[in-house]
């Protein structure tokens, strides 16, 4: 499976096309629309969420309500462009007119700078309407068919808050992931602690009085997951370095781990490892899950649990300086409308990139032309792993 967006922040619409999912998998609109409704959510979203109302538009590759086996075409519109076809619109402008909103002063912390140098932009707006955070619906989409794929063969994914601004929420490890699903999405932050999402909520509105912004931690949490996806042979085999890749891939988002994370270096091994057990019931699994459900590049059967760092977001009501390409001048980077917090809307986001990476590699491992072949295929080696 892979897939490619396309779209702009402020264009006509974003659009997504998938390769690679088998057919006769059921999938329906509905499915794909509730992803991308929770991903406008949360607390410390911005006004640009009251304007756009995602919801998708399937124009190939499923067929009354099944998967063809063909290319997959979501189309997500975007509202607002009728405010912004004079500024966003392909056609030429005429000799004698100015362009709207041009944007000559990169914002510090964007690709405006870099990416004008590498393509040559002397109007930024061309990089930055691109590089826009907005593009994540469009992989909310992909990620949205991938989790019912998974959710088909017995395998689950939750996307949650553990941190924001320093902010530190527990949980109770013992939890399920659908416990874990249904307690944050009750909560406004997408957490699990009442206390910590009382403090995360008073973080976000002191960031938005200060016209600042604040980051956090997202967690993912999958069950399900068989044992030995992935590989130890190549590095580019490695699956948990492939979804490492993909969450660092996440706009704002820089930093990745699986399990304990950096804390397993302040440890002994003695309390890093993962003992093995066996029983005739779950075949063999690890008395703890320090290790995130990973070890040599391979699932081992357990629970994947890995968290992304993601950065305030670098767009401030209170700018940052810096220095204008026309003039050479210092002055206040340009401001376009934001979020004082996005760590709850990234963690809807983390999920569904996530799941599209265990998807991708469930549908490298087996046959995944004809999905109910791919799914007796996962059956049997299930059952393979588990008298082994």
């Amino acid at each position: 499976m892979r897939y490619l967006t396309a779209g702009e922040s402020h264009g006509k619409q974003l659009t997504t096309i998938i390769e690679g999912v088998p057919s006769h998998l059921p999938l329906l609109s509905e499915q794909i629309n509730e992803s991308l409704i929770r991903r406008q959510g949360g607390y410390g979203r911005g006004k640009r969420m009251q304007i756009e109302k995602d919801l998708v538009d399937i124009t190939s590759g499923v067929r009354h309500g099944y998967t063809m086996g063909s290319p997959i075409t979501l189309v997500v519109h975007n509202d607002d462009f009728k405010h912004w076809t004079d500024i966003m619109g392909e056609d030429p402008l005429p000799e004698d007119a100015k362009i709207r909103r041009k944007v000559t002063k990169p914002r510090p912390g964007h690709a405006d700078l870099n990416g004008g140098m590498k393509y040559g932009h002397r109007d930024m707006r061309n990089v930055l309407e691109r590089s826009s955070a907005r593009e994540t619906a469009a992989r909310v989409g992909a990620g949205a068919v991938a989790k019912v794929l998974l959710s088909e063969l017995g395998i689950e994914v939750a996307g949650y808050v553990r941190e924001i601004a320093g902010i530190v929420s527990d949980v109770d490890e013992s939890l399920t992931l659908k416990e874990r699903r249904e307690i944050s999405e009750n909560s406004p932050v997408r957490t699990f602690d009442e206390n910590a999402a009382e403090k995360m909520k008073t973080a976000i509105d002191d960031a938005k009085k200060d016209g600042d912004t604040i980051g956090g931690v997202a967690e993912v949490y999958v069950e399900g997951m068989p044992p030995g996806l992935g590989s130890y042979v190549q590095y580019d085999r490695k699956l948990d370095a492939r979804i490492a890749g993909s969450v660092m891939s996440i706009n704002a988002f820089k930093g990745v781990e699986f399990g304990i994370g950096f804390e397993a270096a302040r440890r002994n091994g003695s309390d890093v490892h993962d003992e093995i057990l066996w029983s005739e019931e779950r075949g063999y699994y690890r008395r703890t899950n320090r290790l995130g459900g990973f070890e040599g590049g391979m699932t081992t059967g357990m629970p994947i649990v890995v968290k992304g760092v993601m950065k305030p977001i670098p767009t401030l009501y209170k700018p940052l300086q810096s220095v204008d390409i026309d003039t050479k001048e210092p002055f206040n980077a340009s401001i376009e409308r934001s979020d004082s917090c996005a760590v709850p809307a990234a963690s809807v986001v983390m999920e569904h990139i996530v799941a599209f990476e265990l998807a991708k590699a469930i549908t490298e491992e087996f046959p995944s032309d004809y999905f109910p072949r791919l799914k007796r295929a996962v059956d049997d080696y299930r059952k393979e792993v588990r008298e082994f």
